[in-house]
């Protein structure tokens, strides 16, 4: 290399480090003045000095740096220990710009000496240690958060022996457990699946439909009967494939109008078979975008008739006022004993006094109404008056529905009253319901009981799923039939599912109540269920900060000394406050599946803290994130947000603005594990044993798909299966890959390659060749920045 050229790398090299050291003082000093770490504002003047020296052409500059650089490694020790992971952001790019610092094109221009060149190489050796060190600890940490907690439990049931092949409900059937009796795929063969057909719908993304928070996705789990699987994709068409061969045996496009809708889903459709019906004696029943219940002929597609109007059934009947996409589906309904039973997602954190979330059952037969449950008459199933509607404003059921049919009952997961953030004018029937389970009567439509797992929620904190249920087995040797409901919290509670009351201590905590916004009553205590695992995160300190560079961590640090922080139960008020965990949850609408032989739950977690900006509507309209609005009834079409993110709320004071925490390269604040997968023992309620899963390797800063595999633990969207075999298969992470993992060890067994992200819940049936298929929708998820797709994938031995 010329002396010309050697005198541009170094000229080069100055600007590199000056510019490196002032990006740590002045943010760094900035944090220490808020009360965070010195240590920035420290390496800061280090690496600022150096660059000075390096710009004058003294070979101090490079022994500065890596004077500088070794404080901040045992600094970083100190915070971390050997979390690679922790690590990487502290010290990656200090050792790769260090390690070009070393390189003899820098050094030969600051000195002839050969010791000193000689003792440039040990420099470099020094950042090419401490870089294979962190890679090195990284896999390590990965590894000892891999941890078996006590030994898998024994068969404590007898194997199922129900013959049922099939897979009729989302959970396979109406208890949740999602749970298959079949065993041809076992753990030691489960590494020979090879793909056995793929479909693709042609239902794909159309421009603009994920913008400004919109979301398009492919999250469906299918039901099979027969030889036949039933899907629906986000356009509401509804699909019958030949289960053996993945063929196309009939399509039904409901050519509903999609525009208004922020978000664009279909988790699966409902089947029912009822012999007194000639014309449909086996229907598919689904719902629509604009929000209308259809019933189809399983053989053919062609809508049913003599169900409702030629087979529709509108859902906005009695609910007032329903701008085009408040009101819609994404879950399956319930069908059981005669009775369809749905309730709907409404465009929540809009608007005081938004369409009811009213539950109702239908006649599977005609598609008449069979009863309404509304919380807010006396009592709830009163029929409606002329001219009367459902009460506006309730907390809605918008998560799939779980039954017991011996009992009669079917189970509702209930949001919030509307706005979800604010409750200063919520009623004693809201606050009663709200997050809360309630156990129906699937004839009458009577409560039997309801129990609530968050009180007065201004956290969207809504129970997104029905409960799972199990029988256990009691002190006496007696069989008690019970239910586990999954949280966004992160909290289990087990339940009595005759009752209600708990089978696992629950406490009353005290919760912070300052500072709140005016006029706001907030709870003084929480449910708290300590006789359950708690899968909720830790809360979050400076040291937790995250970052794809420390620039970026440093960055996170700083807003985390002046965001508002008091834990999950952190009190909505005026500023930016953190929200962690947050409305997309450490467990949302897929829930968790049981293994009712070993009694087993095996639950998909993740770990992504939002912010929530509250501010004065006047201030909101004046940034343009929402406009002037006179309400509901002004004959004033409803002026919807600028962006998914921003919630109005219209009615009060205040609106609010939640999104995720991300740094200023758009990677999280928090530090990995982003997911895991917990085992857990419902009769010991311990932890058998917890795992990270999934990979960086499809997630990078703004949203590009190439990155290092790294085993991070990753979000998950979507559920998981479980089979008798002791397997349990999963595509919820965001790399795209389904994967199968032994259920005693939670050792990952096999996986595979989707063409986009798999955040849906799979399904496994047997085929009338006798062959065990594993089924996965792989779609993606606007909300986790996975690849959009429109494929059905089929596994099977060869």
């Amino acid at each position: 290399m010329s002396q010309t050229t050697s005198r541009f790398w170094g000229r080069v090299t100055a600007v590199l480090v000056l510019l490196f050291g002032l990006a740590f003082l002045l943010p760094g000093g900035w944090l220490a003045f808020i009360g965070g770490s010195p240590g920035y504002l420290l390496f800061g003047c280090g690496f600022l000095l150096s660059g000075v020296l390096l710009w004058r052409k003294h070979l101090a500059g490079v022994w500065i740096y890596l004077f500088t650089f070794v404080l901040c490694v045992i600094w970083s020790l100190w915070e971390v220990g050997l979390d690679g992971w922790q690590l990487m952001p502290r010290l990656l790019v200090p050792a790769l710009l260090g390690l070009w610092i070393s390189m003899p094109w820098v050094i030969r221009p600051l000195t002839r000496s050969a010791p000193a060149r000689r003792n440039s190489i040990a420099a470099a050796l020094v950042y090419v240690v401490a870089i294979i060190g962190v890679f090195w600890s990284g896999w390590q940490i990965s590894d000892a958060r891999f941890v078996h907690h006590q030994p898998f439990p024994a068969e404590k049931t007898p194997s199922l022996t129900d013959g049922e092949t099939d897979w009729k409900y989302y959970g396979r059937t109406a208890d949740g457990q999602r749970y298959s009796p079949l065993t041809q795929i076992t753990p030691a063969n489960v590494g020979q699946l090879k793909l056995a057909w793929r479909f693709n719908s042609g239902d794909v993304m159309q421009k603009g439909e994920d913008k400004a928070g919109r979301e398009f996705n492919l999250e469906v789990t299918p039901v099979k009967v027969g030889n036949a699987l039933y899907i629906c994709t986000p356009h509401r068409q509804v699909i019958a494939l030949n289960a053996t061969t993945g063929k196309m045996l009939w399509k039904f496009d409901p050519q509903n109008d999609t525009s208004a809708n922020e978000y664009l889903a279909c988790r699966g459709v409902a089947w029912s078979e009822n012999s007194g019906d000639t014309m449909c004696p086996q229907k598919i029943i689904t719902t629509t975008a604009d929000a209308r219940m259809v019933a189809l002929n399983a053989q053919t597609g062609k809508p049913c008739t003599n169900f409702g109007n030629h087979g529709f059934v509108s859902l906005t009947d009695h609910l007032g006022e329903v701008p085009p996409g408040f009101h819609f589906i994404t879950s399956q309904p319930m069908v059981m004993d005669g009775r369809i039973v749905l309730g709907g997602w409404i465009y929540d954190n809009q608007s005081t006094g938004e369409p009811s979330g009213v539950v109702r059952a239908y006649d599977v037969n005609s598609g008449e109404l069979a009863w309404a449950w509304d919380m807010g008459r006396t009592p709830p199933t009163a029929p409606l008056k002329p001219g009367e509607n459902y009460t506006r404003g309730t907390p809605n059921g918008w998560g799939t529905y779980t039954a017991d049919a011996q009992l009669g009952l079917v189970y509702i997961p209930l949001g919030n009253a509307t706005p979800d953030y604010y409750g200063a004018g919520r009623r004693p029937f809201d606050d009663r319901y709200s997050s809360a389970i309630v156990a129906l009567d699937i004839r009458t439509g009577e409560e039997r009981w309801h129990y609530q797992t968050v009180h007065h929620d201004v956290w969207d904190y809504d129970v997104p799923i029905g409960p799972t249920l199990i029988d256990l087995p009691g002190d006496g040797g007696e069989t008690i039939p019970a239910l586990v409901q999954t949280t966004k919290m992160g909290q289990l509670f087990l339940l009595d599912r005759r009752t209600g009351k708990p089978l696992a201590q629950v406490n009353e905590k005290p919760v912070p109540q300052r500072p709140s916004l005016p006029g706001e009553r907030l709870s003084p205590t929480q449910p708290d269920s300590v006789g359950m695992p708690d899968l909720s995160p830790a809360d979050l300190r400076e040291t937790d900060m995250w970052g794809a560079t420390p620039f970026d961590q440093l960055w996170c640090r700083i807003q985390f000394h002046r965001y508002r922080y008091q834990g999950k139960f952190t009190p909505p008020a005026e500023g930016t406050s953190i929200a962690y965990p947050a409305f997309d949850g450490v467990i949302d609408w897929y829930g968790a599946s049981v293994d009712p032989r070993h009694h087993v739950l095996i639950a998909n977690t993740s770990y992504i803290p939002f912010t929530m900006q509250v501010m004065k509507s006047e201030e909101a309209i004046k940034q343009g994130l929402m406009q002037k609005w006179v309400g509901w009834g002004s004959g004033k079409p409803y002026p919807k947000p600028k962006e998914f993110s921003v919630g109005p709320q219209y009615g009060t004071p205040w609106a609010a603005i939640v999104k995720p925490w991300l740094g200023a390269l758009d990677a999280p604040c928090n530090a990995p594990p982003w997911g895991k997968i917990y085992a857990i023992d419902l009769v010991s309620k311990k932890v058998i044993w917890e795992r990270p899963a999934g990979t960086t390797r499809d997630m990078n800063i703004f949203g590009t798909h190439t990155n290092l595999p790294l085993p991070t633990g990753i979000f998950m969207m979507g559920g998981n299966v479980i089979t008798q075999s002791g397997l349990i298969f999963t595509g919820a992470t965001a790399d795209d890959y389904l994967r199968a993992f032994d259920e005693a060890s939670g050792n990952e067994l096999w996986r595979a390659r989707l063409p986009a992200g798999g955040q849906a819940t799979p399904m496994t049936y047997q085929g009338d060749d006798g062959k065990q298929y594993v089924v996965i929708a792989a779609g993606g998820h606007g909300g986790l920045g996975t690849r959009s797709g429109d494929a059905l994938m089929a596994y099977a031995l060869p």
